[in-house]
């Protein structure tokens, strides 16, 4: 069955409600159907010109089910997150907007979070984010009124008893699909399920991981959370990427916090004539074995200065299947037109050789 997941009245509205469902985004439907979600993170830019964001979002155009709106990672300052959710969502593109703790108190992220559900924004990603001394203003002043866990507590008493955290009530609650994020690959590595269990409690039904480049170290996570029930409460996108070279991946192991390579894949790296090349080929395999994991819900693809090789990356995983994700440049007609095609090259029905 092909399901659009667009209002009819125009790309940029929100969709009709639906049972049990916390949001009025194509995300969550997507996720809710069973279907392998594909996220992948937009790398704002350092301008005030929208045309940056639709450029960068245009790549992603009918392999993504939702583009990070990224909050100044690594404590780096860029277009702000809901700058690029206004853009965004004008468009009809599903943001998940990321609110980081480190440079808001409680007051202007319940504000940011109203303003956001207003325009559009469905998805809503809660980080405690990164210290300050990791970025390049080292003497800004960091806030952390809140962390991720409250972060998340705060949004779903807003969401679901209409009120802010003072107790005084909201009129329209913000309608809004919560995610957070979880590193399985850091130390102590017992303690990842339990902590994603507290996140579960807290609010969060959706998480995208760190980069997964250990994945018998994953194997274990996911058992763990198994073995909890996690993976029947929440829905695990994981985290995936590209390697540029074999120097890339050291320079980032020994700067970047919670990223874990493991000593094989800078040998795989450093051991192909073409490093680029074989690193988003390591980046499908990796997809192709964690697809299988029971629990995993979807992939969140971080392709940083390499956003052109998220379509090819999804596309020869075949994570997507003949699933074609909502894409501004069609119009509805024809979409549906190439989702049939799809549909019947699968079922065998059509010969792919001569199409």
């Amino acid at each position: 069955m092909v399901h659009h997941d667009e209002n009819p009245l125009g790309a940029h509205l929100p969709l009709d409600p639906l049972p049990g469902h916390s949001s009025l985004g194509r995300l969550e439907r997507v996720l809710r159907r069973g279907e392998f979600a594909v996220t992948a993170e937009l790398n704002p830019p350092d301008s005030a010109n929208p045309e940056d964001v639709y450029e960068r979002a245009a790549i992603f155009e009918g392999w993504v089910d939702g583009i990070n709106a990224v909050d100044a990672s690594g404590a780096n300052c860029h277009m702000s997150s809901v700058g690029i959710c206004a853009l965004l969502t004008r468009m009809g593109y599903a943001p998940i907007m990321q609110i980081a703790c480190r440079d808001k108190n409680r007051i202007a992220i319940q504000g940011d979070v109203l303003g956001a559900a207003a325009m559009g924004v469905a998805n809503i990603m809660c980080l405690t984010g990164d210290g300050v001394q990791a970025g390049d203003q080292p003497g800004a002043k960091p806030v952390f009124d809140l962390d991720s866990m409250s972060l998340l507590e705060t949004i779903r008493t807003m969401r679901d008893q209409s009120k802010f955290l003072s107790g005084r009530k909201l009129t329209a609650p913000p309608k809004v699909f919560l995610g957070a994020a979880v590193n399985p690959f850091a130390p102590p590595h017992d303690f990842r399920a339990l902590q994603l269990g507290k996140k579960i409690d807290a609010g969060a039904q959706f998480v995208q991981s760190q980069y997964c480049f250990d994945i018998p170290l994953f194997r274990e996570f996911m058992k763990r959370v198994r073995d909890l029930g996690l993976h029947e409460k929440c829905y695990i996108l994981v985290g995936v990427g590209p390697m540029a070279s074999a120097k890339t991946a050291k320079w980032i192991r020994s700067n970047v916090p919670g990223i874990h390579i493991p000593d094989s894949v800078i040998a795989r790296l450093e051991g192909a004539a073409d490093q680029k090349k074989e690193g988003k080929q390591l980046c499908i395999d990796i997809i192709n074995e964690v697809k299988e994991i029971e629990g995993v819900a979807g992939i969140h693809v971080m392709a940083y200065r390499q956003e052109e090789y998220v379509s090819e990356i999804v596309h020869e995983s075949g994570v997507l299947k003949s699933r074609t994700p909502w894409k501004r440049a069609q119009k509805p007609e024809i979409r549906e037109e190439i989702e049939e095609l799809q549909e019947a090259q699968a079922s065998g029905l059509i010969d792919r050789s001569i199409h």
